[in-house]
């Protein structure tokens, strides 16, 4: 048995390639933010996370350049070592400010920070217990953990009582919800989960990689729902509405101080250049500045609902600018895909298994940057390929 055997056998990705329905990897040669150019076709970009449109942001970029300038294209070692910079811990501030959490440590990317904080936290004889849904850097940082492993259904309040009224009695135990669910855009009900963490004496981790930029005046979910005080960590990611690339945990500072002397992702990993921090101090300015453009994403966010729901499309429970075209099939979801790249609209789909059978889906997402005449053209592709395709 050769172990290569497994990747000469994989053929899913070449066939599809063959047939013209790859959806991924597609090399985008330009990119302004809401629109993207693919081998000289323009296309309206409503599939990014970048939510508030801060990538293109003046402010945004000066800052990157400015930083390059001072302290070069990397810091070459870890935050453990020689690559933490007095820009870092800045960061660090502003961002616990910001969530309202007493400390704040960054890692390099979102998913190390999960990896790394829930890998830390939870040991053997201890409970990590997690939402069926969560993003799979959740799952993986559980995975990495010496903790019994618990899913309960999503948002599924009865069966998570259910799930923690089993565990054994006198164990740590932490849960871990996505505050904004990134593929079908619906909240984490944290009114009801924390009286359930209160019950049963679980901490609660809320990953709002998806919602800082976007729920509660930016500030995320609990902001959102008025229950900061209520959960224990925040995590945030920079690839988003901070318009660069890392991540952070926020809390109590005795917990990130553990977490910033264990975490293995942290330590044993490069820090993030100082242009990437820059980006997002500047990014967080913009955000205390331009309230507007918060409230101008959720403006398209629930224009876009209720336009799909008008021309008969399924977009699930999404609550937020992430919103799911449902179409439940594997081939008619590619085909669907396709037609609307074709037509100048670039979308993400989610197949299974990264969705359950029969809610195979479209990601489509918004940003603040995006002008009604682009989403009128968004809406009249879609109403054509929809009605083509016999979706509507």
């Amino acid at each position: 048995m050769d172990i290569f055997d497994k990747c000469r056998e994989f053929t899913t990705a070449k066939e599809a390639q063959e047939a013209g329905l790859y959806p991924y990897f597609i090399p985008l040669s330009e990119s302004e933010g809401t629109m993207a150019e693919y081998q000289g076709q323009s296309l309206i970009m409503c599939g990014s996370n970048n939510y508030l449109g801060l990538t293109t942001h003046p402010k945004v970029k000066q800052a990157a350049r400015e930083a390059i300038d001072r302290f070069g294209s990397s810091c070459t070692g870890s935050r453990f070592l020689n690559g933490t910079l007095a820009l870092h811990e800045k960061l660090e501030d502003e961002l616990a400010k910001w969530v309202k959490k007493e400390s704040a440590l960054v890692f390099s990317t979102g998913m190390q920070v999960n990896l790394g904080t829930i890998s830390s936290l939870v040991g053997r004889n201890e409970y990590i217990i997690l939402d069926r849904d969560d993003h799979a850097s959740i799952v993986d940082g559980a995975r990495l953990s010496y903790g019994d492993m618990v899913r309960y259904r999503h948002n599924d309040m009865q069966d998570l009582e259910n799930k923690l009224s089993n565990l054994e009695e006198g164990k740590g135990k932490l849960l871990v919800v996505d505050g904004l669910y990134s593929m079908e855009g619906d909240i984490a009900p944290l009114p009801q989960i924390v009286p359930l963490c209160e019950k049963f004496n679980v901490r609660l981790m809320v990953d709002d990689a998806h919602a800082v930029g976007v729920l509660g005046g930016g500030r995320g979910t609990a902001a959102h729902f008025g229950m900061t005080e209520d959960v224990d960590l925040i995590m945030g990611t920079f690839s988003k509405s901070f318009a660069s690339i890392g991540g952070f945990i926020a809390g109590d500072e005795d917990i990130v101080h553990y977490i910033k002397h264990h975490a293995r992702s942290l330590i044993f990993s490069a820090s993030i250049p100082a242009h990437n921090a820059a980006a997002v101090l500047a990014a967080l300015e913009v955000m205390r500045n331009e309230p507007e453009r918060i409230k101008r994403v959720n403006e398209i966010a629930d224009r876009m609902r209720n336009d799909f729901r008008k021309l008969g499309f399924d977009i699930g429970n999404s609550q937020t600018p992430v919103i799911p075209i449902i179409i439940g099939d594997d081939m008619k979801t590619l085909q669907t895909w396709k037609m609307l790249f074709d037509n100048g609209v670039f979308v993400n789909p989610v197949l299974s298994p990264a969705t359950p059978p029969g809610r195979q889906l479209l990601r489509t997402s918004y940003m603040a940057t995006h002008t009604d005449e682009q989403l009128d053209q968004v809406l009249d592709v879609f109403e054509k390929v929809g009605k083509s395709l016999q979706l509507i």
